[in-house]
């Protein structure tokens, strides 16, 4: 039982700890309270494409959202959903091609038998199937991954992510890559040009309705805005171009394996 004194004083301490948040520099705890977390405490996002079967769109699913529709864009992590035809503001920062070996869903497992890395010859032991998946003799299959590692640009924040492309949507990580590569911008001296780092770049991820003979689905669609003018922003996507590079930044592929959709193609 609380007495009154007790209840008085409880009420007091609410008010006060209501009260501060507008006086208090919490610029001067940057970083604190972080020392123990490192990357292996980290889930980096996946930026998914919703599709018609995608868990979050299906009534009944323990990851369904009533605000999710197909061809917007969500991540895995904040659970943020983003218009798919208005787009959303990225900066690339890192890439890397894999090969990734799975067993069937309905095996059990969704966490990768095996990843290899870009100059493997696993997919010369692979033989193509009828629903054109790459089998292995062991049964499992491969699939050809693009890892694009973004900076997602906001209004008020920034923040990372990754963004997988596999099966049709290889060919549009090829045509990010060649954009990225293609560009030219004049020296300060005038004399000539130069190709700008992926990371003081911006390009808009927007979704679009793809098809071909067996069903429809949404894919991306990718464009170029141009060069990040905060030189903050650019720090940042540097930074985690570092990160990535030095193989610091932990990615779990079995838990984007559970947002995708069940989907043939």
């Amino acid at each position: 039982m609380i007495v009154k004194d007790e209840q008085q004083s409880q009420v007091a301490v609410k008010k006060e700890a209501g009260a501060v948040t507008n006086n208090v520099d919490i610029e001067s705890f940057a970083d604190a309270g972080f020392d123990n977390v490192d990357s292996k405490s980290l889930a980096l996002p996946f930026l998914k494409v919703l599709g018609q079967l995608s868990p979050q769109v299906t009534q009944g699913d323990s990851q369904f959202n009533p605000q999710a529709k197909p061809g917007m864009i969500y991540n895995t992590v904040t659970d943020e959903l983003y218009n798919g035809a208005e787009g959303m503001k990225v900066i690339p920062c890192f890439y890397k091609l894999e090969y990734i070996e799975w067993r069937d869903r309905d095996k059990g497992s969704v966490a990768p038998v095996n990843v290899y890395s870009a100059d493997s010859d696993i997919m010369s032991k692979t033989t193509r199937d009828e629903k054109g998946k790459d089998r292995l003799e062991n049964g499992n299959y491969i699939e050809e991954t693009a890892s694009h590692y973004v900076t997602i640009v906001e209004p008020e924040k920034s923040s990372t992510a990754m963004i997988t492309m596999k099966s049709t949507q290889r060919k549009k990580s090829k045509k990010w890559n060649s954009m990225m590569m293609s560009l030219r911008q004049k020296k300060k001296d005038g004399k000539g040009f130069f190709r700008p780092a992926p990371f003081t770049q911006m390009y808009t991820l927007k979704t679009v309705l793809e098809k071909n003979n067996l069903g429809s689905w949404y894919g991306w669609e990718i464009e170029h805005i141009g060069t990040v003018e905060s030189e903050d922003t650019i720090k940042g996507a540097y930074d985690f171009y570092e990160s990535c590079k030095k193989g610091s930044v932990r990615v779990n592929h079995g838990k984007e394996e559970q947002q995708v959709e069940k989907s043939p193609f």
